[in-house]
């Protein structure tokens, strides 16, 4: 039996993500209060093995005490979630309202779209502390939310750790829900030879032109030792699912090449090896 919560605050994806789920087969529920989802799970674990609950700030219990009594009268009971916290930075969801033109559920309350976005914040706290998973989709589209559901939330039922090895371009910013970060821009660049910029980190010319230098071998060296030794560690503590980022300056040639080197490898090791290019896709 699986059951999810899907949080996060308004405009941040939360809908969309539920539905990601019922396409895949959830019987999802939204804006059910905390306190009746003993009587829920009892209801529907005969009829629906795999459920999902969307909890936003208008069903959360008062307290943090609240929520952690419901929690573990849940886990006392062998009903156990995995929570999905999905959110996006402030001007990201004050954007979207504005253009969107929606109304903030809070603002009913007399506050200010500024003011519902920062309370709502508050008032999930408690659910973002039981959050095994969390999403910032603040450079994410719609249909990328859709993706990450799919292959890092319902990836976890063939293997028992996925990893998600993606590159990027540090010139249009990191990853914010990134495990891991490695820094690629150390090595030699094949944009400044001008024969190589038309292609990227993917073709045979990029991978030639950085296979031949010995300190690039050094560098997947180190980093596979290192990810050798500590993902692991995740795995005894019950992680199912990693993010590996890798970046480069523009993202499309020494990132995408590191990427793809290191899924290839850690293929061999994991059943589900998952690649990403940012700037690329």
């Amino acid at each position: 039996m699986k059951r999810i919560f899907v949080s996060g605050r308004s405009g941040s994806g939360k809908t969309v993500a539920l539905r990601a789920l019922e396409d895949q087969g959830y019987y999802c529920v939204d804006n059910i209060p905390i306190k009746l989802i003993p009587d829920l799970l009892t209801q529907t674990e005969n009829q629906y093995p795999e459920l999902a609950v969307g909890v936003d700030a208008r069903n959360v219990p008062a307290t943090v005490e609240e929520f952690d009594e419901v929690m573990k009268f849940l886990q006392g009971k062998g009903k156990e979630f995995q929570v999905i916290y999905i959110d996006a930075t402030d001007p990201t969801l004050l954007k979207r309202f504005s253009e969107t033109r929606r109304r903030h559920p809070l603002t009913a309350e007399g506050l200010s779209l500024t003011e519902a976005i920062s309370e709502e914040k508050k008032r999930l706290e408690p659910v973002a502390r039981y959050a095994q998973l969390i999403i910032d989709t603040t450079n994410k589209s719609p249909h990328e939310l859709c993706e990450t559901i799919v292959n890092r939330v319902l990836g976890e039922k063939e293997a028992s750790l996925s990893l998600l090895f993606q590159s990027f371009g540090f010139k249009n910013g990191a990853p914010n829900d990134a495990d891991f970060v490695f820094d690629a821009r150390c090595l030699p660049n094949p944009y400044w030879e001008v024969s190589l910029r038309p292609y990227n980190g993917q073709d045979q010319q990029i991978i030639d032109y950085l296979e031949e230098k010995s300190y690039v071998q050094e560098y997947f060296w180190q980093l596979k030792t290192f990810l050798h030794t500590w993902i692991p560690r995740f795995e005894e503590g019950n992680r199912n699912y990693l993010t590996i980022a890798i970046g480069c300056t523009g993202g499309q040639h020494r990132s995408v090449f590191m990427a793809e080197k290191m899924a290839q490898y850690f293929s061999s090791l994991y059943q589900d090896v998952q690649i990403r290019h940012r700037e690329l896709s």
